[in-house]
């Protein structure tokens, strides 16, 4: 994996870029920006970031990519969202994710970009990107109702009209959907109903037990709307076959999660001509009987967490080093400096954003997921 890092001074704002670069093929990026000023006010923070967004498009390295997809981290999406979506929505033009998850270096707002070259951009009601036969949707849904439901409410909403309008693209949420992303206000409070929503759309869509479910993260997040228990951001492929998907176990390291009462899958791959994409759910300090390794311990659970991660991406015959960005979330702020310091010595390249959002089991400090890419040469399929 190639690794960048952009540090533009005169803004106050640094970029960290990974890229899978194959030659005459799709060049592939994972971006995140971060504010390198934090004792600025908000609108100096939002301002650097509109700056930045503009050079990183015009740099060379990303020259003729488009984002494709975009997640907006806030301090206070209350009264930050609607500032920062006016302003960014005038050069993106993916669907947006604004979630309240405070990136724990002090600062306002962190940005997550993934770029592509060689890719058309459409709109059939959603925004997607297609190349080679292939058509992408980063789409976040967010509830739109008036009246305030539960959380059990509000995800089966979510849910059962994203399948309706995946349907209406000729895709489905079981063959389809390759990744999903939940953030729940209160996740201590709201999650089981998230959970029950969850099991009842999958069970009618023919997942269970003995088929599959959807690789995913459940974790603390809000938007600016208090009566939004839910927002989801999801990831779906037209034009795969059934052989090119595989899901990711590592059961030496973890077990299935049905067995703790909750529907997701660990990680998924799937396999395209020139490339194999990873995409690992939320993982934590767990082992194979499910049962919380570490209580109590960030350090000890930090190292768990990458124990489990790494057998994951030997299950899909990678390593670290192919991993081009991680997510990590903390429960307890004072946790902070330790795993950054733990993070920067043994990742010291991989561009990552740390996150204050509470995680799904209480016991659980500290939470990761990642994306992944390594080369390919399979021709039974077509290329990304």
């Amino acid at each position: 994996m190639n690794y960048l890092f952009k540090r533009y001074i005169e803004i106050g704002v640094s970029a960290e870029i990974s890229v899978m670069d194959l030659p005459n093929k799709v060049k592939d990026f994972q971006v995140i920006i971060h504010v390198i000023q934090q004792a600025t006010s908000f609108n100096q923070q939002l301002l650097s970031f509109h700056t930045a967004l503009k050079m990183i498009l015009s740099d060379v390295e990303l020259h003729k990519a488009v984002i494709v997809s975009a997640r907006c981290f806030l301090s206070d999406a209350t009264n930050q969202q609607e500032q920062v979506s006016i302003l960014f929505s005038e050069i993106l033009r993916c669907d947006i994710c604004y979630v309240e998850q405070p990136p724990l270096d002090g600062t306002k707002l962190a940005l997550w970009l993934q770029l592509r070259t060689d890719v058309t951009i459409g709109n059939d009601g959603w925004i997607f990107y297609e190349h080679n036969g292939y058509r992408h949707y980063s789409i976040v849904c967010n509830y739109d109702q008036k009246n305030s439901e539960n959380s059990y409410q509000q995800t089966l909403c979510l849910l059962n009209n994203y399948e309706e309008q995946l349907k209406m693209r000729e895709c489905n949420i079981e063959k389809d959907c390759i990744r999903t992303w939940l953030f729940v206000r209160d996740v201590d409070v709201n999650y089981q109903g998230v959970v029950e929503a969850r099991k009842e759309n999958f069970r009618k869509n023919g997942m269970n037990n003995n088929t599959h479910y959807i690789a995913s993260t459940g974790i603390e997040g809000k938007t600016s709307n208090p009566q939004v228990k839910i927002l989801m951001d999801t990831y779906a492929i037209n034009g795969l076959a059934e052989e090119q998907i595989r899901f990711l176990y590592a059961k030496d390291n973890l077990n299935p999660t049905y067995e703790y009462g909750v529907t997701f899958e660990r990680g998924v791959f799937i396999d395209f001509g020139d490339r194999r994409k990873v995409y690992l759910s939320g993982t934590a300090s767990i082992d194979n009987k499910g049962q919380i390794m570490h209580p109590g311990d960030i350090e000890g659970q930090v190292h768990r967490t990458w124990e489990n991660v790494a057998a994951l991406l030997e299950e899909a015959d990678c390593t670290f080093d192919d991993v081009m960005q991680m997510i990590v979330y903390l429960r307890d702020v004072a946790d902070y400096q330790l795993v950054k310091k733990m993070y920067d010595e043994r990742f010291p390249d991989v561009p990552r954003v740390i996150l204050l959002a509470s995680i799904c089991r209480t016991g659980w400090l500290v939470e990761m997921e990642c994306i992944a890419s390594k080369t390919l040469c399979n021709s039974n399929y077509r290329d990304f």
